[in-house]
């Protein structure tokens, strides 16, 4: 079975081809560049590479998010299109959850973050591989959360050194920072994720953002305003 893995949700662009569940190739960059400009190029790349052709790719995952709107809805857009165009199965995974995956053995809780601005944070927290919540939250009511929960954290993500003073004040010696390679998000973990879950129907996959847009605040603003 051939598997095309493409993560556009934050500033990193992964994407793998994996067959059989062999890594056939694999891209990941942290270069800020456009994904709506990137993204296809690479994909072409990395399956000429492969040499695979798109007829012959079995299923499509995605990560759905959370993260940056533009670039969730572009790598989703990208899979949905593959995936009924080609007819084949599309599956959507967290983007904190592939982060989570590059730290399949820590003993201990893996929290994955994404920058949210403004002293937010988008955070996964799993302790032995299992969900115990994703969330958009302040970064000190995560901080709060897992000192509460008692046990060595590490933490993964590319975002992790902007708050990692703030991290170390609060949690002290019982936490860990995950390595540079460790933080970019991995389409091979994503797909390995992908291979123990059901597929979505291609019409109903959608970003998962954790909050709403902008657009939606301030239009609720306005009809609170207005008194609707």
């Amino acid at each position: 079975m051939i598997w095309l893995g493409i993560d556009t949700s934050h500033t990193p662009l992964a994407v793998a081809v994996v067959k059989d569940g062999q890594v056939l190739a694999e891209y990941k960059s942290s270069v800020k560049v456009t994904h709506s400009i990137g993204t296809m190029p690479a994909i072409e790349e990395l399956m000429k590479k492969a040499n695979i052709q798109p007829n012959e790719l079995d299923a499509i995952a995605v990560a759905k998010g959370p993260g940056s709107y533009t670039g969730v809805r572009i790598g989703v857009t990208i899979g949905k299109t593959l995936a009924w165009t080609l007819n084949i199965p599309i599956y959507s995974v967290s983007s904190l959850q592939v982060l989570a995956g590059n730290a399949p053995y820590f003993q201990g809780t893996v929290c994955s973050i994404m920058d949210a601005r403004r002293g937010n944070v988008f955070a996964g927290i799993y302790t032995d591989g299992k969900l115990v919540k994703e969330s958009h939250m302040s970064m000190a009511d995560l901080l709060s959360t897992l000192d509460e929960m008692g046990q060595p954290i590490l933490f993964v993500g590319m975002d992790v050194a902007l708050h990692w003073n703030q991290i170390k004040e609060v949690l002290g010696d019982k936490v860990h920072q995950a390595g540079a390679s460790f933080s970019l998000p991995s389409a091979a973990v994503l797909i390995e994720i992908a291979q123990n879950m059901e597929p979505k129907d291609v019409h109903t996959t959608v970003p998962e953002y954790l909050r709403i847009t902008e657009a939606e605040a301030n239009w609720m603003k306005e009809q609170k305003k207005n008194g609707n």
